[in-house]
C-alpha cells in the first residue's frame, strides 16, 4: 500500500476509538497532492507554501550561538522575555500603539497560535465568519469544537476582494468573531485599510472579535503600506493577531510565532497554551530577537525577488487558455480562476499526471472555490518559467 493510501485511511477513518471531532479534519489537499508528487520524477512545485530563500546569516548563527552557550531549556510560559520585548518595541513603532511584553505570547509557529484562539473560543452555537477561500486550518478547529462556519465568498475577477459590507451584513445574534487573513493565503490579496477599519469598528460596537492571521505582514508588495488590524482598533478588547518568523525571514522550519491580543486574553491562553506545547523552542527564540534587532536587509531582497517572480507568473497566467488570473499585492500565490463547472481537483491531478507539474486544488481551500487552481511562486524564476511551458500547451488542448 502506498503512502498516499496510508494518509488517506488515516483521516478518513471512522473507527470508533478515536475522537468523532477528527471527522471535521478533511484530508489535506496539499498533502494529498505532494504525496502523489513524491512518486513521479522531473515534477515541478508550484504547490509549496514556504520561502525558498536563505534566512540571513546573523538569524541563524544567533540560534547556533543559543545551542552552544546550552540554552536548550524552557523559556517563561509567555515566551522568552527578550523576545517579547523586542515584538512589542517592534509591532510598537511599525503600528504607531503601545504594546507591552503582557500583550503578547510566543507559540509554535503561528499554526499554534491560530489553534488556540479559535479552539479557545468556538463552542456550540457560536458563528465564526470565515471569507472564502480561506487557509485549510480555520474552519475544521472552528469545527472540531461544535462552531458553526459562515462563509463569504470571494472572486478572482474581484481580485479576491472582501465587501466589507456583507461581513457586517452576515453578522447577526449568533456571531462569535470573523476570521480575518490578509494577505491571504491562498489568494495573495491584501485587504485596503477601509476594508479592516470598517469592519473592526463594526465588530467592536456589536461586541464580535477579530481573529486576524498576518503571517504574510512584510510580503507586501508595490510599496504599499500594510493596513494591520492592529493599527486599525482602538483597544485591544476584541482583537487577537497571528503572525510568525516563518515568512518574514525564512524560518518556516524553526516554529517560532505569536499572538497579539488583550492583556487578559493572553493571561487564559497561556494556561491553554501549557497544555499544548508547553513553550516554544528555545535556540530559535533568540533566533527570533536577532532577526528584530539586527540588519533586516533581507526583508528588501526578499520583497524585490518576489515581487519579480509575481510580476512574471501574473503575465504567464495571463497568456494560459482557461485561466482567469489577477495581480496579487501580497504573499506568494496566485489564485486563478478556472471556467466555472470546471473542477479544480480534477485539472491538478490531471495537470500533475500529464505535465508533471504540481499544483493545489481550489476546493481545498473552501467549496465556494472547487473551480480554481492556487499557484505558489515561492520558488526560483526558472522553476515557474519551465512550468509554465508545460502548463501553457497542456491547457490549450483541455475542451471544456
Amino acid at each position: 500500500m502506498s503512502n498516499i493510501n496510508l494518509d488517506t485511511d488515516f483521516y478518513e477513518t471512522e473507527d470508533p476509538i478515536w475522537n468523532p471531532a477528527l471527522l471535521t479534519i478533511p484530508v489535506p489537499g496539499i498533502r494529498r497532492m505532494v504525496n502523489l508528487a513524491a512518486t513521479m520524477d522531473d515534477v515541478i512545485h508550484l504547490s509549496i507554501g514556504q520561502p525558498d530563500l536563505k534566512p540571513p546569516e546573523h538569524v541563524v548563527q544567533a540560534a547556533v550561538d543559543a545551542l552552544q552557550a546550552g540554552q536548550t531549556g524552557y523559556t517563561m510560559d509567555a515566551g522568552l522575555p527578550e523576545l517579547l520585548e523586542a515584538l512589542a518595541e517592534y509591532y510598537g513603532e511599525r503600528y504607531h500603539r503601545t504594546l507591552a511584553p503582557e500583550n503578547i505570547m510566543i507559540t509554535t509557529g503561528a499554526t499554534e497560535a491560530i489553534y488556540l484562539a479559535l479552539t479557545a473560543t468556538s463552542a456550540p452555537g457560536r458563528e465564526f465568519i470565515v471569507p472564502e477561500p480561506s487557509f485549510m486550518l480555520y474552519a475544521p478547529l472552528i469545527r472540531m469544537n461544535g462552531g458553526v462556519v459562515k462563509t463569504i465568498p470571494t472572486r478572482a475577477e474581484n481580485q479576491h476582494q472582501l465587501d466589507p459590507q456583507e461581513v457586517i451584513d452576515a453578522i447577526d445574534a449568533n456571531t462569535y468573531a470573523i476570521v480575518l487573513n490578509s494577505p491571504s493565503n491562498p489568494t495573495g490579496t491584501v485587504y485596503p485599510r477601509e476594508t479592516v477599519e470598517a469592519i473592526v469598528q463594526e465588530a467592536a460596537y456589536r461586541g464580535v472579535y477579530v481573529i486576524s492571521d498576518e503571517v504574510y505582514d512584510h510580503l507586501i508588495y508595490d510599496g504599499r503600506e500594510y493596513p494591520s488590524v492592529l493599527s486599525c482598533c482602538s483597544d485591544l478588547d476584541h482583537v487577537m493577531v497571528v503572525s510568525s518568523f516563518s515568512k518574514t525571514f525564512s524560518m518556516a522550519g524553526m516554529r517560532i510565532g505569536w499572538l497579539m491580543a488583550s492583556q487578559g486574553a493572553i493571561k487564559k491562553l497561556r494556561r491553554y497554551h501549557m497544555f499544548t506545547t508547553t513553550v516554544a523552542n528555545t535556540p530559535c527564540q533568540w533566533a527570533g530577537v536577532a532577526a528584530l534587532r539586527g540588519d533586516r536587509t533581507f526583508i528588501d531582497d526578499m520583497l524585490t525577488e518576489y515581487q519579480r517572480r509575481r510580476d512574471r507568473l501574473v503575465d504567464l497566467v495571463q497568456q494560459t487558455p482557461h485561466l482567469t488570473g489577477y495581480r496579487p499585492d501580497g504573499a506568494f500565490y496566485l489564485f486563478p480562476s478556472l471556467p466555472d463547472g470546471v473542477n479544480g481537483g480534477n485539472v491538478a491531478l490531471k495537470l500533475l499526471r500529464e505535465t508533471g507539474v504540481c499544483t493545489v486544488a481550489g476546493e481545498t481551500f473552501g467549496d465556494s472555490c472547487a473551480n480554481a487552481l492556487r499557484i505558489s511562486y515561492s520558488t526560483s524564476l526558472d522553476q515557474i518559467e519551465a512550468a509554465f511551458e508545460r502548463i501553457i500547451p497542456w491547457m490549450e488542448k483541455q475542451d471544456w
